[in-house]
């Protein structure tokens, strides 16, 4: 007999592409959501849609999100602040969520993503004692979630970001340009005395292939046993993924 959290997320796989789908519009800092939907977000025009070529620009900042950066106001933050995003409809499908930041030469209004990015979080699946179901399957500690909360790294210069979200689905990554990235872009000025070096970094796009380990899976999602996210190490060097979702902030409608 299937536990109810395999019900859960059986039933996940099953419903309409539509109530999977979700999209990023707003910021959280040190738990209030600020804004207005798309004001600190660069709005792109894919709706809730997912991205599937990881050799896209639009990987960056989803579609024409690199257009959008001049009508997006930056918020002000400070190293070591409590970020996060509102999810607009909600995480719906099994896999990882991500976060990476890449500062922008000047203005971030005018910054195109082409830069560097380094990652700063990775929320991806349950602590084994949290999922209650001991059979070893992977479960995801994203599944659900309207909200994530994390830590901009205290390290973090001082500059102007962007800060980019990454829900990856992989309920068909085991097939070819099956994974379905869900991104968009934050507008963020950092203050503060950090004076880290983010990186590991990579390119987007440039760094993520069909083949990438976490993009390409073994298996159907259901059966995978161990899972290892796309993309570099943390930064700060010694940062742990995440294993339990901070996100009890309730965004309004």
């Amino acid at each position: 007999m299937k536990s109810f959290l395999e019900i859960l997320f059986f039933g996940a796989a099953l419903v309409t592409p539509g109530c999977a789908h979700w999209t990023y519009d707003r910021i959280i800092v040190n738990d209030q959501v600020i804004g207005e939907p798309w004001q600190y977000v660069r709005q792109h025009s894919n709706g809730n849609n997912f991205l599937s070529d990881v050799t896209s620009n639009d990987m960056r900042c989803n579609i024409d999100g690199l257009l959008s950066g001049t009508n997006t106001s930056t918020y002000p933050v400070n190293a070591g602040d409590k970020l996060g995003f509102t999810i607009k409809d909600t995480f719906g499908h099994p896999g990882p969520q991500q976060v990476y930041i890449s500062k922008a030469p000047a203005n971030v209004k005018d910054y195109d993503g082409s830069g560097n990015w380094a990652k700063i979080y990775t929320l991806s699946n349950c602590e084994t004692d949290g999922c209650g179901t001991g059979d070893g399957i992977v479960k995801w500690a994203t599944y659900r979630a309207q909200t994530f909360n994390f830590e901009l790294p205290a390290e973090t210069p001082a500059g102007e970001y962007l800060l980019r979200a990454e829900g990856l689905a992989i309920h068909a990554a085991q097939k070819i340009k099956g994974a379905q990235f869900y991104v968009a872009c934050a507008q963020i000025k950092v203050a503060g005395n950090g004076t880290g070096l983010p990186g590991p970094t990579i390119k987007i796009p440039g760094d993520y292939t069909e083949n990438s380990t976490g993009i390409l899976i073994p298996k159907i999602w259901s059966q995978i046993t161990d899972y290892t996210s796309p993309g570099p190490s943390l930064w700060p060097e010694g940062t742990e993924e995440a294993h339990v979702l901070d996100g009890k902030v309730k965004p309004s409608d």
